[in-house]
């Protein structure tokens, strides 16, 4: 194998929808054997990109240059033909299939008498062994949570034996340990000399198994560097032009307080155990508490039914003082507790409706009555809404799918935000959006609460908690394990959730 061989390349590759420009003239290299990690913000062309190579999309001018010939890939069965695969950022599988035909969907493997189902099987037990993960094949995916899913949507593109394997957010679900191993598969897919595109917002992890690093903005490569070349400072003054941090905690007096939970427990969705176990914690007016914890913690269980969506088996959960306890999610928004999910693209979001209508959602009672619409309030709402969360958006009219990853987040926060509540519960954030997305995503929290309202975020990214929350609750098999100011480090926050940090 040649040293540096390219094996794929895009060359003056430009891509337009309408009259949005997604990339400009772009030349981007994979190298056979090697890491290429694409970094940029939401809305860099990422996405598109890889889009390109894998045949979701055609450029609208340039070319591909595969193995030294122009290429042209028309649909993701020839780019599977030519050994070309990508693991999308929003996970793909059929929820009401299960783990198995999930995997094989589309390329079944045919016996003599139809579907060979032992073999894929045992096939797929070979992958979730290889990526070291306990999930029976015929579980059916809704079962799952969401970092296992994940990890079915990476065997299901490992299935194929491809020669480029294009990851695009790959890890934004996964545990530390989950992470490690595919890691591991990574290390061992190289040695085979398997070329990898790797697109991560997770920044100081990508940087981890890198060999090469370019990065876009606005569409156009501003920079393309070896490993040796680039840290942290250098990623992130070319993705945003700056180096910032995540913000800082904002004055303020704190009020009474807005949530209680007083002996909360909460079963494991195994049933058997609790993945909450009698959780004391309150939380007052203008106050931002961040929740940190490994996979398994018990955070989204606790945020969960903090909302509405489980039912506690023992404790309280009150608002202003009053038990909510008795009131439905609806009835809890209008209340003034509201929660932002982990999934915004199967919870959060509605896919067939636009921008405007997902802002509108959840304030619907404001401008309908009866069977009538008040349109000119429903469109000051979605305007303003626009306004305040900045989405960068054609207008109300958009579909959903046509918005960046960091922007259908600002999306599902600003929904919440024009129900006005005391409360907003908002569950792993940043999954998924780029440095510059987080931050404004944390000034809109901040700026909320300087105005009183009760903020509760959690966040598996330690670096997270050191950055806008007055104070940091670590949980740990479902029980507060510490608690932290801002003023903390690191290494004591992972050390209470019983993680050891990596250098």
């Amino acid at each position: 194998m040649a040293v540096d061989e390219v094996v794929l390349a895009a060359r003056n590759v430009a891509k337009s929808f309408g009259a949005v420009h997604a990339l400009k003239g772009v030349n981007f290299d994979v190298h056979r054997g090697q890491v290429t990690t694409l970094f940029g913000e939401n809305g860099a062309g990422k996405s598109t990109l890889m889009k390109i190579l894998s045949g979701v999309h055609l450029p609208t001018s340039g070319e591909l240059i595969l193995d030294g010939k122009p290429v042209e890939i028309n649909s993701t069965v020839e780019a599977r033909e030519l050994g070309i695969s990508i693991i999308h950022q929003e996970l793909s599988l059929a929820p009401n299939m299960n783990v198995r035909d999930n995997i094989f969907m589309g390329r079944e493997i045919m016996g003599p008498f139809g579907v060979n189902y032992a073999e894929e099987e045992r096939q797929a037990r070979a992958l979730m062994r290889e990526l070291e993960e306990d999930i029976d094949p015929l579980t059916p995916v809704e079962d799952l949570r969401l970092g296992q899913q994940q990890i079915v949507e990476i065997a299901r593109a490992l299935s194929v034996n491809s020669r480029i394997l294009i990851m695009d957010e790959p890890t934004s679900a996964l545990s530390a340990s989950e992470v490690e191993v595919l890691f591991k598969v990574i290390h061992d897919l190289k040695a085979k000399g398997v070329s990898i595109v790797y697109i991560s917002h997770h920044l100081e992890e990508a940087l981890t198994i890198t060999d090469h690093a370019v990065v876009l903005r606005d569409g156009v490569m501003t920079a393309y560097a070896p490993r040796a070349e680039i840290d942290l400072e250098w990623i992130v003054r070319n993705m945003v032009g700056e180096n910032f941090d995540l913000g800082s905690p904002p004055a303020t007096t704190y009020g009474a307080p807005a949530l209680e939970l007083r002996g909360l427990s909460v079963a494991s969705h195994t049933g058997t155990g609790l993945a909450v176990d009698k959780l004391d914690l309150t939380v007052r007016k203008g106050e931002i508490v961040c929740i940190y914890g490994l996979m398994g913690a018990g955070r989204t269980e606790m945020m969960e039914t903090v909302a509405g969506r489980l039912k506690p088996v023992a404790g309280e959960v009150l608002l202003n003082g009053e038990s909510v306890l008795g009131l439905s999610i609806a009835q809890r928004i209008e209340t003034g507790l509201v929660l932002v999910p982990e999934d915004r693209q199967r919870d959060g979001l509605v896919q067939t409706m636009t921008v405007g209508r997902n802002l509108s959602l959840s304030s619907i009672n404001r401008f309908t009555k009866g069977l009538f619409t008040n349109t000119r309030e429903e469109r000051r709402i979605i305007d303003e809404s626009i306004k305040e969360v900045t989405v960068k958006t054609d207008g109300p009219g958009a579909p959903i799918g046509s918005l960046s990853g960091g922007n259908q987040q600002k999306v599902v926060i600003g929904k919440m935000l024009v129900t006005h509540p005391d409360v907003i519960l908002l569950d792993e954030p940043s999954r998924g959006i780029d440095i510059g997305a987080k931050a404004e995503v944390f000034r809109i929290l901040a700026e909320h609460a300087k105005q009183g309202m009760a903020v509760v975020y959690s966040t598996s990214e330690v670096g997270e908690c050191l950055s806008i929350a007055h104070r940091i609750i670590v949980m740990r098999r479902g029980r507060i394990a510490a608690e932290f100011t801002h003023d903390t480090t690191k290494e004591a926050i992972m050390a209470a959730s019983g993680e050891s940090l990596v250098a």
